[in-house]
């Protein structure tokens, strides 16, 4: 049986709308062959329609795909007891163990400052959830969406899939931008809503500091 390697990455860890999503890629060498010869590379540099164009391509190739999402509320609920990057970790041994093949290798793109300190959470999440699983390699590095072929093939699984659920909210509740706290109209949007009534719902992530401050600008323009 061919040598298996694994990437993991996310889509939406920092937006204050929509769900955070996390995916893996499971490839052969004669995937990834296939996945460089389509000029797979991080989901950040490639325009939306090209990555849409990629996506069924990538399914296609990958030996097997998951995926696992975090929805805002659930978000909110865990980040009064533990960081994001530790709901990131739980989530990626999660999203590990689901897997029906065992790669030998599994490449994560790190989201604590200290690489390292991110595999010692993810494994640590592994061994309570499966004490008796047997750990393949796991490399936890920056920039892996960019240097390693499996986790830029993730990054677009996750990032497409994404981009989906935020169009499905944008035709049930309106256009809100990106839903990135840096975005005007996301910004805008949720300020609307505080002047309406004040009740967020569960799309919009509670916790951010992006919802205290529209809290604050609504209540000041009373």
């Amino acid at each position: 049986m061919a040598n298996l390697f694994a990437g993991i990455d996310e889509a939406g860890r920092g937006p204050v709308i929509g769900p955070m999503v996390l995916a893996c890629a499971v490839i052969d060498e004669d995937g990834a062959e296939k996945l460089r010869k389509l000029r797979v590379r991080d989901s950040k540099k490639v325009a939306p329609g090209r990555r849409e164009h990629l996506e069924p391509l990538i399914k296609s190739i990958v030996k097997e795909w998951a995926m696992v999402k975090v929805q805002p509320w659930e978000i909110d609920s865990l980040r009064r007891k533990m960081s994001l990057n530790v709901i990131e970790a739980k989530k990626t041994a999660q999203l590990i163990l689901s897997l029906g093949h065992k790669p030998g290798r599994i490449t994560v793109d790190a989201t604590d400052n200290i690489a390292a300190d991110y595999k010692k959470k993810i494994v640590d999440e592994i061994k309570v959830l499966k004490p008796a699983y047997r750990l393949p390699e796991i490399v936890s590095e920056h920039k892996a969406d960019v240097n390693y072929i499996e986790v830029s093939a993730a990054s677009i699984i996750a990032k497409v899939e994404r981009d989906r659920d935020i169009e499905e909210l944008k035709l049930k509740y309106g256009n809100f931008g990106s839903g990135y706290p840096s975005d005007e109209l996301t910004q805008k949007f949720l300020k609307d809503m505080m002047r309406r009534g004040g009740v967020l719902p569960d799309y919009v992530r509670k916790s951010w500091n992006t919802v205290n401050k529209s809290k604050q600008a609504s209540l000041g323009e009373f």
